[in-house]
């Protein structure tokens, strides 16, 4: 297993100098996933925050491959990288071994790219999904997308005397990608770079489809201190709030369990989007938002538990 001063002293590559938000843990999501081949990579990169910043013409903050893509292909370009790249190599035109891929936002892989998503993962291309998920259209404003969470306040949700912002739990979307029956797929957070390094490697060794969700706080539309990226990333694990587990051919393990489950108010309080829930009017929403994560870490530690291929 690699220790943290591996990782952190391995080629960069992604370079310094983008305009990423102060607080933004992009980069370091990239940086680690990156760190874990051992092979050249291709980057097929969706638009959205991680695009905009890194590639603002004519400059770029790659130092791989890279193509920029629509929000809703990624997965669909990185599967015809794939493809070409397979029948090159079976000419004998390409001998060297890569790696290919994608990155996109929880609005370009939750919704506007699923389609593309779920169909490079049931044709079986071999190539690796990374979502950096800050919960909702933050390129765009903060809208509200199928990853942003219950209660949290959106500009098309927002909280008010009508609302108390999005009423719909978030989608799963890895035991989505599970579904299709892929060699891997896992949860992972921006505060846990060898946990992140681990199964980015895990997801590059896989011989088929692989997926990773990767929580990634946004300083700007959560609305919080820039400072405090790594620590709400941190609270979300410790909360059961954002769990860290993988799923390899359909078995889950979970990777970190708190000793002392913290509620849900301490990775909730000091965020703007979920202000209003403090409120006396609102305290049954906190309650029910409490009940279902005490629901779903209890149906994971089952499948854990069980041993039963999703």
């Amino acid at each position: 297993m690699a220790t943290l001063q591996e990782i952190v002293s391995k080629p960069s590559g992604l370079a310094s100098g983008h305009r990423m938000c102060a607080g933004c843990g992009i980069g370091s999501i990239v940086r680690t996933v990156l760190a874990a081949s051992d092979k050249p990579v291709v980057v097929a990169n969706a638009t959205g925050c991680l695009e905009v910043v890194t590639t603002i013409y004519p400059y770029s903050a790659w130092k791989v491959p890279w193509i920029h893509l629509t929000f809703e292909n990624a997965a669909a370009v990185a599967s015809g990288i794939e493809t070409a790249y397979r029948s090159l190599r079976n000419r004998g035109k390409i001998t060297k071994d890569i790696n290919i891929v994608a990155f996109g936002g929880d609005g370009g892989t939750y919704d506007i790219g699923f389609q593309a998503l779920s169909g490079a993962l049931e044709r079986g291309h071999n190539f690796m999904y990374v979502v950096y998920d800050n919960e909702g259209y933050m390129n765009t404003g903060n809208q509200r997308s199928g990853a942003t969470p219950y209660g949290a306040s959106t500009t098309t949700v927002p909280a008010g005397t009508k609302s108390f912002g999005k009423p719909q739990w978030r989608k799963n979307i890895v035991e989505i990608a599970a579904a299709h029956r892929i060699p891997y797929a896992a949860q992972a957070a921006v505060h846990n770079t060898i946990d992140l390094y681990n199964k980015a490697k895990k997801g590059f060794e896989a011989d088929g489809p692989a997926f990773l969700a990767v929580l990634q706080p946004c300083t700007t539309n959560w609305k919080y201190d820039p400072a405090l990226t790594m620590t709400y990333s941190r609270l979300a694990t410790e909360t059961n709030f954002w769990p860290l587990y993988e799923v390899e051919n359909g078995k889950v393990h979970i990777n970190y369990k708190p000793r002392n489950r913290k509620p849900i108010e301490e990775f909730l309080k000091g965020q703007g989007r979920f202000r209003h829930l403090f409120k006396p009017e609102n305290k049954h929403i906190i309650e029910k938002m409490q009940k279902l994560i005490d629901e779903e870490w209890e149906r994971l530690l089952k499948l854990e538990e069980s041993g039963v291929a999703l």
